[in-house]
């Protein structure tokens, strides 16, 4: 069976929409996380991690495809500043995808707490810091706060090609 190339593989739309998924979750439970001081907070804490890593995992699988398999070609007719707007913010999200994780994994690392998936220790990727640890937790907050931005204006471009333009963009994601 010969792949349409006017769409994104099923592999490709697969990760697309269980990380959507999972970025979501990480961006929502981070949020409790940062707003409780109750006993929840643990067990938000034990749940962003591994789903931390798991979405790391996920985002170099996803580029390693992306650079494999490529993707659609955009819409000729579309302006060239919405094809640059396009790429660059697909850059940005790629880039937060690996670098969120990596720093809250800096971050824990720094503050001397294990990380462990699936019973599997990670080891420290920075030495033990107070000072680097309150650096990355701020880095941290930041930039989960631009990713979340950034996932909404993708949100919205994705529903502008769906409704507005109706340049068949949207449906080559779409499940």
């Amino acid at each position: 069976m010969s792949r349409d190339p006017l769409r994104f593989t099923p592999l490709q739309r697969a990760l697309h929409w269980i990380m959507a998924i999972c970025i979501w979750v990480m961006l929502f439970v981070g949020v409790g996380m940062v707003s409780t001081i109750q006993p929840v907070y643990l067990t938000l804490v034990a749940f962003h991690k591994p789903l931390g890593i798991a979405i790391l995992v996920l985002a170099v699988l996803r580029l390693i495809v992306r650079w494999r398999v490529g993707a659609p070609p955009l819409p000729s007719d579309m302006p060239a500043p919405m094809k640059l707007a396009a790429k660059l913010s697909h850059v940005m999200l790629y880039l937060l995808m690996i670098v969120m994780p990596l720093i809250g994994w800096g971050m824990l690392s720094a503050a001397d707490y294990p990380v462990v998936v699936a019973g599997l220790h990670l080891p420290a990727i920075v030495p033990p810091s107070a000072v680097l640890h309150s650096m990355l937790w701020n880095a941290h907050q930041f930039l989960a706060l631009c990713f979340f931005a950034l996932i909404l204006l993708h949100l919205a471009a994705g529903l502008f090609h769906a409704w507005v333009r109706r340049d068949g963009v949207f449906e080559s994601m779409k499940p």
